[in-house]
């Protein structure tokens, strides 16, 4: 099928900008990617946007897996039996780092 119609889309250009590299790194053009939209669009019958998958930022991702980690050794790590105890193990390691 040949593209011959223009839509033409207004944007910020930090928008712009963000969603020509995003489609560079994965080897699309934009207009490539909003075909692509349109397609499943009409495929779909409604905005395929709205099923949104949350991607975490790499310090989230990391955080996700020492906590996983964690859970998955238990004996591994320190536990409390009260907060009480926390709080005393806490204050005996600023003692221990006075000089």
């Amino acid at each position: 099928m040949d593209k011959t119609d223009t839509i033409t889309i207004y944007t910020d250009s930090d928008t712009k900008k963000s969603v020509e590299s995003l489609c560079a790194e994965i080897g699309l053009s934009v207009s490539d990617a909003v075909n692509m939209f349109f397609k499943k669009s009409i495929q779909e019958h409604d905005i395929p946007i709205w099923e949104y998958e949350y991607r975490y930022n790499q310090e989230t991702i990391d955080a996700i897996e020492v906590s996983e980690e964690m859970l998955r050794n238990p004996h591994l790590y320190k536990s409390y039996s009260s907060f009480k105890e926390l709080l005393e193990d806490l204050d005996s390691d600023d003692d221990d780092d006075e000089v």
